[in-house]
């Protein structure tokens, strides 16, 4: 059973009876179904339902010479609302399933993003058709999460506020110039960090690391598309799931200048989310590739 139903508002799954019926649902009312035939004539189909706005179950499986279908895997979903990167995207198959990852170099997080990706049926059939590289894609990231808590922001002035950006817009200058080989960026990008280090060193004798460290974005766990975030909140809404009737908090938290969308159970969440206020947790990337055709 995946781990992350419990995300999207199906913590009391009691076991594979309930799930079964879960999938049987998604497949018989998805609100969205798509097609693409690849390698053969089986037809490869995913069938998605929405359970409250933007959040659902997607089953993926085939159906054979014999139009009959079965299911190879399912998994939870949240559709993200804005645009978070506009970087080069690679997309790989899992060895497994016939499901994808998505890596993404995204120069503000400082690691390279690695994702679940949501709509690998526009990917296959533009595989098929050869048309990739594809110029003018976009990213949506979103995110479950199992565990967070809401902690409350650093204050800061106009004056700081300003400084941090023109900070963050050096930096990202100085890392693009050091991944095309300057030599100069790379000797500034390695001083900076031995300053912040020593700054940090001395503070944390005597106050708190989450007074220090106003966001942060770093793989977490043996999984590669599962990291640990803390970033601000900019909007937040409480929902549904119309089945369970179990409350779900979606947030955009913005965590280093990256925008995100995450879905966690009100039960998993210690704290209220306010806008202003910060999100620490653990969480599963996943994005949605837009594609020009697409829009």
């Amino acid at each position: 059973m995946h781990k992350f139903l419990r995300a999207i508002g199906f913590s009391k799954l009691r076991d594979k009876r309930d799930l079964k019926e879960l999938i049987m649902n998604t497949i018989q009312t998805a609100d969205t179904r798509s097609y693409v035939t690849k390698d053969s004539d089986n037809i490869t189909a995913e069938f998605c339902k929405d359970f409250t706005d933007g959040i659902g179950l997607c089953v993926v499986g085939e159906f054979d010479e014999e139009d009959k279908f079965s299911y190879d895997y399912y998994y939870p979903y949240l559709r993200g609302t804005t645009i978070s990167s506009n970087s080069d995207i690679t997309v790989e198959r899992h060895a497994s399933d016939e499901s994808y990852a998505g890596v993404c170099d995204e120069i503000r997080v400082g690691v390279t993003l690695i994702f679940y990706l949501q709509n690998m049926i526009p990917y296959i059939k533009l595989a098929n058709e050869d048309k990739f590289p594809v110029k003018g894609t976009t990213l949506t990231l979103s995110a479950l999460s199992l565990k967070g808590q809401i902690i409350m922001p650093i204050y800061k002035t106009e004056d700081e506020e300003e400084k941090l950006k023109s900070r963050l817009i050096k930096r990202n200058k100085l890392i693009t110039a050091a991944k095309n080989g300057d030599e100069s960026a790379i000797e500034d990008l390695t001083l900076d960090d031995m300053d912040l280090y020593t700054t940090i060193s001395k503070k944390i004798k005597h106050e708190d690391v989450f007074s220090l460290v106003d966001s942060y974005f770093m793989p977490y766990g043996v999984e590669c598309d599962q990291y640990s975030i803390m970033g601000e909140i900019k909007e937040v809404s409480k929902k549904r799931n119309r089945i369970t009737g179990e409350n779900i908090y979606v947030m955009s938290v913005k965590c280093n200048e990256l925008v995100l969308d995450v879905c966690i159970n009100d039960q998993d969440l210690l704290g209220e989310p306010m806008p202003g206020r910060r999100f620490k947790g653990t969480i599963w990337l996943q994005g949605y590739i837009n594609y020009p055709h697409e829009t």
